[in-house]
């Protein structure tokens, strides 16, 4: 009679396939045991290790972006000072090419006004000359008196007194206003000259400001990358804590289903009926699974396979144990398949497939095996851990 004791573990395979975290085989060869839960830590304390060096360069980046903003911000108090100066200085230089024309204008009157004065004394000069017996001869004939003839003399003296006087004076003025206009125009060379220097200092400034705001920008953009970085990290990293902890509950399971077969009822061996084809499907699934291994390595597989059959938790034929939803690595990634095609099992292979149908088992009633991890015992047979 066949019974029909395969729906718990096939009912946890199917609970554990929902959660959407990969199930690892019952039974896995070694690199892929390996692959799937004792580097599955490595990998995770690999990703957290990622993680936090990402997060410490974001945190080197913002610090490095925080100074140069900071600079950035100093930089700005600068140029404003620096354009208030050149404004002034701009002023300045306009307010001092007003008095330069201003001037200018006063200078070229004041040499219009000794050029006419100069050309006035020349004609009276002239003209006194040229008449100068007549002259005194009309004032002899003309004065009433002496002493009327003497202030007539004495006008004509002072008359020329005055045009030598206001002569000097214009000449002053005019040599006045050139000293006014030759220090404006020094005046106004050094401002050009200090509007020089501050217009440069603004553009220096002005490049401070521009390539410190380039580096803040691309000072961001790294930052950005970098957090896009450390968030792919941290999905991972949470995809990995809950892949591990889904591995620990799934070994945590199959450590109590071995328990729970192991307090189950179980036939003998003699109670047992073999098809056809079950030792040659039991000695390829032992060469998929241990054809790397000792011999011993090879009986202790069919015996866990045998020590199923016997259980009353799994299926009770060869054919429904090896079959079984997710338990076996080889059905599910193919290799069982392309040894049953090529018939890869060896004599050896065959040999424990024979000891084991025959009731011999060197694991005792151990229903799993898997490559040693941490915190799992039982007895280990070359590269694997029977419980």
């Amino acid at each position: 009679m066949r019974r029909d004791h395969g729906k718990l573990p096939g009912l946890i395979c199917l609970i554990v396939l929902l959660s959407g975290v990969p199930v690892i085989s019952a039974y896995a060869d070694i690199k892929e045991t390996q692959e799937k839960l004792n580097q599955a830590q490595q990998e995770h304390a690999d990703t957290t290790q990622k993680l936090k060096q990402t997060k410490d360069n974001i945190d080197s980046l913002n610090d490095t972006k925080g100074t140069l903003e900071g600079r950035l911000h100093q930089l700005n108090v600068e140029l404003a000072e620096v354009s208030d100066n050149l404004t002034d200085l701009e002023n300045k230089i306009d307010a001092k090419n007003s008095e330069i024309e201003q001037t200018t204008a006063d200078l070229d009157e004041a040499i219009a006004i000794e050029n006419a004065q100069y050309e006035a004394m020349k004609k009276r000069i002239k003209f006194m000359y040229e008449r100068k017996d007549y002259t005194y001869a009309e004032m002899l004939f003309t004065s009433t008196s002496f002493a009327d003839f003497l202030n007539k003399n004495n006008y004509i003296e002072k008359l020329s007194e005055y045009d030598r006087k206001m002569l000097n004076r214009y000449i002053e003025t005019r040599q006045n206003v050139e000293e006014t206009k030759a220090v404006l125009e020094a005046e106004k060379a050094e401002l050009d000259g200090f509007h020089e220097e501050v217009a440069a200092e603004q553009a220096k400034v002005s490049g401070y400001v521009s390539s410190t705001s380039s580096e803040i920008g691309k000072y961001a953009g790294e930052i950005k990358a970098f957090e896009a970085v450390a968030d792919a990290y941290a999905e991972q990293s949470a995809k990995e804590e809950e892949n591990i902890a889904a591995l620990k509950k799934q070994l945590a399971e199959e450590i109590a289903m071995s328990k729970l077969a192991a307090q189950s009822k179980w036939r003998d061996i003699s109670e047992v009926s073999f098809e056809e084809g079950d030792r040659y499907l039991l000695a390829n699934l032992i060469y998929c699974e241990a054809g790397n291994q000792p011999y011993e390595g090879q009986l202790a597989v069919g015996a866990v396979v045998i020590n199923r059959v016997l259980s009353s938790v799994y299926p009770d034929t060869v054919v429904g144990v090896i079959y079984q939803n997710r338990q076996f690595a080889p059905v599910g990634d193919g290799h069982l398949a392309l040894a049953l095609a090529e018939d890869r099992a060896t004599a050896a292979c065959y040999k424990a497939a024979d000891e084991a149908m025959g009731g011999h088992t060197n694991v005792g009633n151990c229903v799993y095996f898997r490559t040693p991890i941490e915190g799992l015992t039982g007895i280990q047979i070359g590269g694997h851990i029977f419980y």
